[in-house]
């Protein structure tokens, strides 16, 4: 990765936040600001770790459904969000293109609370499933299941992220 590409600074900014709730802000703008897409959700970032990230989202208005329990895009939005992070913030490469090819939710209670979502990988999963067949592979598949809970402990939903990671010298455009 070269030394100042946007991703070694996005690592090291999530490195940072690990240890001070200062930098958490500093990465849920960053984020908040490269991802447009999800600010008016107001994610809010609970906890960066070594191998994952823990975000909460609002039970606010701009997040319900007609029957006041937070929408069903939100429950979704907010599985690929922490999936993703948490495959960036594990890989720490920038060398591999990201991209979701499918997304399955399953729906068990209905969100009338807060609700967090937890992403987390070990290391040598991600050598086993992704670095290694890469050596030998154009692109790779892995699978990610996120569980979001309110904060009664109520399982909310259930995500299954089906994530394609390729090397960019593979990647055709046209």
């Amino acid at each position: 990765m070269p030394i100042n590409s946007p991703m070694k600074r996005l690592n090291d900014l999530m490195d940072a936040a690990q240890h001070s709730s200062f930098k958490r802000k500093i990465l849920q703008w960053t984020l908040g600001f490269a991802i447009p897409f999800n600010q008016p959700h107001s994610f809010k970032i609970i906890d960066v770790f070594e191998n994952g990230i823990h975000i909460l989202l609002p039970y606010k208005r701009k997040n319900l459904n007609h029957l006041k329990g937070i929408h069903a895009c939100g429950l979704a939005t907010l599985s690929e969000f922490v999936s993703g992070i948490t495959l960036m913030r594990i890989l720490k490469r920038d060398d591999l293109r990201i991209i979701m090819k499918d997304l399955k939710m399953t729906y068990h209670y209905q969100a009338k609370k807060d609700v967090t979502a937890m992403g987390k990988i070990e290391h040598q999963e991600i050598n086993s499933k992704i670095l290694d067949p890469l050596k030998n592979q154009d692109s790779v598949f892995y699978l990610m299941i996120i569980e979001v809970y309110d904060t009664e402990k109520n399982h909310i939903s259930t995500a299954e992220i089906n994530w394609q990671l390729k090397k960019w010298n593979k990647v055709k455009t046209n």
